[in-house]
């Protein structure tokens, strides 16, 4: 056996596919890296045929992975929900897990539809469509998984036609405020508070008709139990 360095995402995404599959080979290279650091094993069937299985040691490591998984989802959840809370104390009213589509023109004027699901979208408690601003908040907890998002430049265009104001929420060290580029805004998520690194740019900006049917179809989160305004 080799010594076994640490396994990449493919790696981890091939164990959990031999892990719920009949195990059949596909030869190829991350199976060579699996069989050599010990995390799959080849069996041979009665007629001859090889198969794949996944050792203990392979084991052990998909559940570690989805315990890292696990504990990233929950990090992100309480900080899509601390920042929900603290635009409905702004005055806002909030959504979580919007399904939108926003339309990008393209240089050749065709338009590129791309669909975004924010992780709060949130317009002010106003019955003036000129003053409802609104805004969208995407939270990243790994860095990893913002600069997957930073390559995207459509997903992230898309959020910023969607709204007046656009906001990275980062995590506190997973990056720095300069890395994410100045049409953004940037909040630093503390273990007890925002941290305002940079203000988002304001544009004017009224929903559209598709927008507006995403909310009409979704429910606004109910407002923080603390709010005073709330038994009013």
């Amino acid at each position: 056996m080799l010594p076994v360095s640490p396994p990449t995402r493919l790696h981890l995404q091939r164990l959990r596919q031999l892990w719920r599959s009949a195990g059949w080979p596909c030869q190829d290279l991350v199976e060579v890296e699996l069989l050599a650091a010990g995390w799959i094993e080849r069996l041979r069937e009665a007629d001859g045929r090889e198969r794949l299985r996944v050792t203990d040691a392979g084991v052990a490591l998909i559940a570690a992975s989805l315990s890292r998984n696990r504990a990233a989802r929950d990090s992100h959840e309480a900080l899509v929900e601390r920042v929900a809370t603290e635009m409905q104390r702004a005055g806002r009213i909030a959504w979580r897990g919007l399904a939108l589509r926003a339309g990008l023109p393209q240089e050749d004027g065709r338009t590129l539809w791309v669909n975004a699901m924010p992780d709060v979208y949130s317009i002010r408690h106003s019955t003036v469509e000129d003053y409802l601003e609104p805004a969208v908040h995407e939270i990243k907890v790994s860095r990893a998984d913002l600069l997957g998002e930073l390559r995207r430049p459509h997903k992230s265009a898309a959020y910023r036609a969607l709204c007046g104001q656009c906001w990275f929420v980062i995590k506190a060290g997973i990056a720095d405020p300069d890395e994410i580029p100045g049409e953004y805004g940037v909040l630093i998520g503390h273990a007890t508070h925002l941290e305002l690194a940079r203000p988002a740019p304001k544009r004017a900006c009224k929903p559209d008709l598709a927008t507006w049917m995403a909310l009409a179809r979704a429910t606004p989160l109910l407002p923080p139990d603390d709010d005073p305004q709330w038994p009013l």
